[in-house]
Order: C-alpha cells, then sequence, then structure tokens
C-alpha cells in the first residue's frame, strides 16, 4: 500500500492546490511565530477550508496554552493537532476537548532509547510522528532538514500508525519508506526553495516519488 504523505508549512493557495492535486492525504499549518511557516489561525482557517474533505488538516503546534488551542479549534477547525514541543501525555486529552480534534505526537529521535518515549504516548494519541532531533541550540523542534538514522526503525511495530520526518525530499524518500516501512511520511522543508517557502514542483515531485516508491 503506498503510504500516505503529510506536505507540512503550507501558507499559500498555490502550493495548497499543489499538494491536494497530487494526493496528498495530510495537509499541515504551523501555527508557531518562530517558525518561517507560520500561520495564524485565522489565516489557516481561510486558507484551509478550500481542503476539506479532500485531505486531513493538521494544526501543528509548539507547547501550546488553552487560549491558543481553542481559537485553532475555532477558526481553523482541524482533523488533527500535531503536538511538537515538550507536551506530556496527560495534555492530549485536554487538546482534543479544546479543539474537538485528533492528535498527533511528534517525538525527537537521534539514539534507539529516544524510541521509548513511543510507549507512554501510544494511549493517548492517534498518530505518532518519528522526526529528526534538531541540533543543540536550535530554536525550531523540527522542520530544519536533518534526519536521523532511519535503521532505527528497521522492523520496529508500533501500537498506533506513523509518520516517519526529518530531512526527508524528493530524492530520498523512497530509500527511506524502504529502510524504515513507514506506513505514512511528513515533510516540509525538503519540498521548498528556501525557508518557508513551498516550491509547487517539488511537492510534486515528492509525492510521486512516493507513488513509484
Amino acid at each position: 500500500m503506498t503510504p500516505a504523505i503529510k506536505i507540512c508549512g503550507l501558507t499559500t493557495t498555490h502550493t495548497l492546490d499543489a499538494a491536494l492535486a497530487e494526493g496528498a492525504a495530510f495537509v499541515g499549518a504551523v501555527v508557531f511565530p518562530k517558525s518561517p511557516r507560520h500561520i495564524s489561525p485565522s489565516d489557516a482557517g481561510v486558507l484551509f477550508e478550500r481542503a476539506k474533505g479532500r485531505a486531513k488538516i493538521v494544526a501543528v503546534v509548539v507547547d501550546p496554552d488553552d487560549a491558543l488551542l481553542e481559537e485553532i479549534g475555532r477558526t481553523l477547525r482541524p482533523d488533527f493537532v500535531q503536538l511538537h514541543g515538550r507536551e506530556t501525555p496527560d495534555r492530549a486529552q485536554a487538546v482534543r476537548a479544546l479543539t474537538r480534534a485528533g492528535v498527533i505526537k511528534a517525538l525527537s529521535i537521534r539514539e534507539p532509547r529516544d524510541l521509548d518515549a513511543a510507549a507512554q504516548w501510544e494511549p493517548h494519541v492517534d498518530h505518532l510522528m518519528f522526526d529528526a532531533k534538531p541540533p543543540e541550540g536550535s530554536a525550531l523542534p523540527g522542520g530544519v532538514g536533518h534526519s536521523f538514522d532511519w535503521s532505527l526503525l528497521a522492523g520496529r511495530a508500533f501500537g498506533k500508525p506513523w509518520f516517519l520526518a526529518g530531512g526527508l525530499d524528493p530524492d530520498n524518500v523512497a530509500e527511506a519508506l524502504a529502510v524504515t516501512g513507514a506506513p505514512m511520511a511528513d515533510v516540509s522543508s525538503g519540498v521548498e526553495s528556501a525557508p518557508g517557502v513551498k516550491d509547487a514542483a517539488r511537492i510534486a515531485a515528492f509525492l510521486q516519488a512516493v507513488r513509484r516508491s
């Protein structure tokens, strides 16, 4: 079965339409001011309206407070909220209640023991995401174009469906999927021409590479 793909950090109709046209299963809005891909909940609500019924909408947040979650739930109405900070498993239930959305938890991976956190989160979330641990001192928890050792995931099974993320691009995604057996994958910086600037041609190339894999 072809892995389901999430194109994250979309901010324009042109690139969102490119993702939808090529069959992205998930499309993501990053609501985090420190990110070059940041979009406000109100602007995201307008933009992602065109994705309703065509792809699952994901709001990506980093240690969000209740007020932000309520605003996201009210204006964007996402299918999922992706937690990309230092949230705790107990926080997942509040996220569901405040947004009326499912929950994805991104875990930062560098070495085998980093995967142990998956077991703590599985009872509380709909999906897991394994992303590369950012460099020391980075202001961003992801989306920096780094990958991790994919062989860490080879032959591993988890209790919830999971995404592979971190450093994927049109040239390496087929290999990454082959090594990990990932059922889903997430890309952001790997389909950009500059930080925060999505490239419709690279989005198309990425999704086509997945279909050929």
